[in-house]
């Protein structure tokens, strides 16, 4: 369904800077009973809005496609993000003073694998997650679960219920979202009066910044900036108050803290200020396509070269982001010839779109390339230190963004 009005704003005033072409869903891998298959394409375009600021895909795919039919991304498969939840819950307790009597209330609350933090310290938490698989998993982890996608109507009904919650947690789903009015209104509805929403998302800083294209992909409806954000949400009554970022997280993270009554750190006024000489303007975004295929055409030549020579070429990470790249840059199994994923609900199928087959980490061990394309380079730092002994043995990594690069021994370690 191609979209001619902004989804935050409603302003016909959209100007496309980007096109990744017909793609095949992301996390729709195939299994080997399907590889004769065709599977369904669909175009991944990004345009900015003029009136809002708000980054987004110029078409939609129905939701139950995306986040029921074919989701397999389950959290607690990082360490890293694992930690950086544990960190994040543990500072909602101590400065909201959460309690036996407090509600936590996780949207897209996947596994489990933040409320389980709030369920050990014995404050009620509640997950709102579509997925079965993952909702299974959380619930099995002892945290409640609605499975339906999140809305005001889905809001109106808890708070019928007795659920106001004092903290609402969303983190990495907004962009999922192609109602934001909708999604945001829920916010609003389910917040308990003074209560906290904290949102985490990539900025779209980072994006465009560090050329990091494979964040595009038909589950990411919208990129986000503070100026986009705060417009979005004031539209509702509800008020952006503070902003962390967190450089290692998804390659660049930002934390909205958003609230009922506006109370703004310095820290937002410094990013409204700084968004609005910079990446509050169409120019800002004019030379990320060209950026986008100068990385497509130096992986080429950098994975062509080791093939010519003889090279054996792997991946790590069969996630979303991966399947934009391999799918945008053309790389199937004559270029790479496996790929790995500690996620055991992905091994055994293939990469959508180029069929490259995906195994067990241990391959890396079992079989073992010359190099590995990481396409989930933004776990890079904990990649590397899981994978110590393929790189004692004499293995590489390639980093593909911002530019393709070989990760030198020495410093990769450190």
């Amino acid at each position: 369904m191609p979209i001619t009005r902004c989804r935050a704003c409603g302003s016909p005033g959209l100007r496309p800077f980007l096109s990744l072409g017909e793609t095949p869903l992301a996390d729709a891998l195939v299994t080997g009973e399907a590889l004769g298959r065709e599977e369904r394409r669909y175009p991944l375009e990004v345009a900015f809005c003029e009136s809002c600021t708000l980054v987004q895909q110029l078409h939609d795919v129905p939701p139950q496609e995306l986040f029921v039919d074919n989701y397999l991304y389950f959290s607690s498969f990082s360490n890293h993000v694992l930690a950086h939840s544990r960190a994040h819950a543990l500072d909602l307790i101590e400065r909201r003073r959460l309690g036996p009597r407090s509600l936590v209330v996780e949207i897209a609350s996947n596994d489990g694998y933040l409320l389980r933090n709030f369920v050990e310290a014995g404050i009620p938490a509640l997950g709102i997650d579509p997925a079965p698989g993952q909702a299974d998993a959380a619930e099995a982890a002892g945290v409640p679960t609605v499975r339906e996608f999140f809305g005001d109507e889905l809001a109106r009904r808890l708070v019928a219920d007795g659920r106001c919650a004092n903290v609402i947690i969303a983190n990495n789903v907004l962009a999922h979202v192609p109602d934001l009015d909708g999604f945001v209104a829920g916010l609003r509805t389910l917040l308990a009066p003074g209560g906290l929403i904290t949102v985490e998302n990539p900025y779209v800083r980072d994006l465009v910044e560090h050329c990091e294209f494979d964040t595009i992909y038909h589950e990411h409806h919208c990129y986000f900036s503070c100026t986009a954000i705060d417009r979005l949400v004031r539209r509702h009554g509800l008020f952006l108050n503070d902003v962390e970022y967190f450089s290692d997280l998804h390659g660049g993270t930002l934390r909205w803290h958003i609230g009922d009554r506006p109370d703004p750190t310095d820290t937002v006024w410094r990013y409204l200020d700084d968004e609005a000489r910079t990446l509050a303007n169409f120019a800002y975004y004019q030379e990320f396509a060209s950026e986008v295929e100068t990385v497509r055409s130096e992986l080429l030549t950098l994975l062509r070269q080791l093939r010519a020579e003889g090279r054996r070429v792997a991946a790590y990470g069969a996630a979303a982001k991966g399947s934009t790249l391999v799918n945008y840059a053309g790389i199937g199994p004559d270029l790479v010839e496996y790929v790995v994923d500690r996620n055991v609900h992905k091994v055994g199928k293939y990469m959508p779109g180029v069929h490259i087959p995906i195994r067990p980490v241990e391959a890396l061990l079992e079989d073992p390339p010359d190099y590995v394309l990481l396409l989930a380079w933004n776990f890079k730092d904990e990649i590397v230190r899981q994978q110590d002994e393929y790189l004692r043995r004499g293995g590489r990594f390639i980093v593909p963004i911002p530019r393709p690069q070989v990760l030198e021994l020495a410093g990769a370690l450190v």
